[in-house]
């Protein structure tokens, strides 16, 4: 089968460039499913922006098309031309039997417009909760939101992370979806000394409250706190804030962007991984902690699935979470034994081509596009 995942974001991903700013969690899936298609005998190509490497590579098998960069072309006209025609003309280039697509924004509802125009089947994955939310998505621009809403109820299959998911798509926009695990990579080899107390790792954004780990960093001067992300486009300046801020504390370590290559080693170091968002989706990091048997201390917990299976603590506030931190630095045996629960459940539920077959299998049961949109004739 052909198989084409549209991705803008990926080709750091794939390419493992160490140069890479900062690489989303999307992309990380991307990059494991495409890999796990592949390795299931199916023809895989990415649609990515140009970062030099031109406009057909071939990285491990799967194939990148790259139609334009990142800020190519005329402000406000650059919509039309490069990204939408050059979108088109990649997808048409592929001809994918099936197109896979995240997260919100015009790219949904122009993949999808491809595949109603053309008979492919599209599957759109839901990466945050806010994408489920009328006016929350973290989309710029009204005409975008309104295009990514045509995608959304043009979709074949909608994905989401979570029930949370699966409920606001039906309450706010009457859409059914199925809910599907992340994948994740299982690491080999031995694991370093923990040498890092606390750990956090994402982008550096608003959404995501990494100022929250300076506050804790501060009340809790003898924890060993590393703060690893990069900046976005666009919130270079929130960056700058925050690094700077972060500078003054000597019991934070602040490395800036760290390669996905690399941040493995960090989790594998972790004695705890911190999430400070009060929204997500389901974070790629809980399972690159999960799977090295590294607790996660949350305010957010996907279907309350850290408290239900034990595999951290869901803090309520800012006290709560710093007397999780203490407790669990604490209690080594306590902290082993959520590990190794946290470590056999990641194994088991969350394996890339166990999570790719998935998506077909998901795609499969569905009302084939062409019934649903012509009926049948006889």
């Amino acid at each position: 089968m052909k198989i084409c995942i549209v991705g803008l974001d990926d080709y750091p991903q794939l390419a493992k460039l160490k140069t890479a700013k900062y690489v989303g969690g999307e992309s990380v899936q991307h990059v494991l499913l495409a890999r796990a298609w592949r390795d299931l005998g199916h023809d895989v190509s990415m649609i990515v922006h140009d970062h030099g490497q031109g406009r057909l590579t071939n990285v491990d098998g799967i194939r990148a098309v790259a139609p334009y960069a990142r800020d190519e072309g005329i402000p406000v006209l650059r919509f039309a031309h490069p990204r939408l025609t050059g979108m088109i003309g990649a997808m048409r280039e592929i001809d994918a039997d099936i197109y896979y697509q995240s997260p919100a924004g015009a790219a949904t509802g122009i993949t999808a417009w491809f595949c109603r125009r053309h008979g492919k089947r599209f599957i759109s994955r839901i990466a945050s909760d806010l994408a489920c939310i009328p006016g929350k998505q973290l989309i710029r621009y009204w005409r975008d939101r309104k295009i990514y809403e045509y995608g959304l109820r043009n979709a074949d299959l909608i994905v989401a992370q979570s029930e949370q998911q699966r409920t606001l798509l039906q309450q706010n926009y009457g859409l059914k979806s199925e809910v599907l695990d992340m994948a994740v990579e299982t690491p080999i080899g031995p694991q370093p000394e923990k040498d890092i107390d606390v750990l956090w790792v994402a982008n550096l954004r608003p959404v995501k409250r990494p100022e929250i780990v300076l506050d804790l960093a501060r009340r809790m001067p003898n924890v060993r706190f590393t703060l690893a992300g990069g900046a976005l486009p666009g919130a270079e300046d929130y960056y700058r804030t925050v690094t700077e801020a972060a500078r003054s504390i000597p019991n934070l370590t602040c490395p800036g962007a760290v390669p996905y290559t690399d941040v493995g080693t960090m989790f594998s170091r972790a004695k705890i991984f911190l999430n400070t968002s009060q929204i997500e989706g389901f974070p790629n990091t809980f399972l690159q902690a999960w799977v090295r048997g590294v607790p996660v201390v949350a305010f957010f917990d996907p279907d309350s699935l850290i408290k239900q299976r034990q595999l951290g603590h869901t803090a309520t506030d800012l006290e709560d979470m710093e007397h999780a931190i203490v407790r669990l630095l604490a209690d080594h045996d306590e902290r082993d034994r959520i590990g190794e629960r946290a470590r056999s459940y990641a194994i088991a539920q969350f394996g890339p081509k166990h999570i790719a077959s998935r998506y077909l299998e998901m795609l499969g049961t569905q009302v084939p596009s062409q019934v649903l949109r012509y009926g049948t004739s006889g």
